[in-house]
């Protein structure tokens, strides 16, 4: 009884490992060297999602490119926003998310696991998972080194 108590505790944290607080880097951040970014906790992102830091300039002096995984949570959803100047690709590792997107968010696409995904510099968007009972993870790439300093949100509707 207490293993599958605690086998079906870790299958909920399996999104979030438990590292330290801070993301440990190692090397250094000069241009010449690798570097490595173990992720620590989830921060919370502008658009209100947990998110991984991983490259980025901050944690790996990366100039013109940001490299982070993302969790929307079962049911929830990111802050309509933009990526004002720079564009981003994801690839879906687990869930199922439609995105809204457009001037007004008149449009949308439902996305699966295994999906990569391209959304154009400046394209309002509204990522939201269809599950109501387990993460939706991404591995989310941008052309920017500051990962959060573009993301400008939308009013709330």
């Amino acid at each position: 009884m207490r293993t599958a108590f605690l086998s079906a505790l870790a299958a909920l944290l399996l999104p979030f490992p438990a590292f330290a607080a801070d993301p440990q880097i190692i090397g250094e951040k000069n241009g010449k060297d690798v570097v490595t970014v173990r992720v620590g906790d989830a921060s919370t992102s502008k658009q209100s999602l947990p998110f991984f830091p991983g490259i980025s300039n901050k944690n790996a002096g990366a100039k013109n490119l940001s490299l982070l995984k993302v969790v929307i949570p079962p049911g929830a959803s990111a802050q309509a926003h933009v990526h004002k100047g720079y564009e981003s690709a994801i690839y879906l590792l687990q869930g199922t998310v439609e995105t809204k997107y457009g001037e007004h968010l008149e449009k949308s696409v439902v996305n699966v696991a295994g999906d990569f995904i391209y959304i154009p510099a400046d394209v309002p968007h509204q990522p939201t998972n269809l599950s109501k009972t387990e993460p939706a993870i991404g591995i989310v790439a941008r052309n920017d080194g500051d990962e959060q300093e573009h993301v400008i949100l939308l009013p709330k509707k």
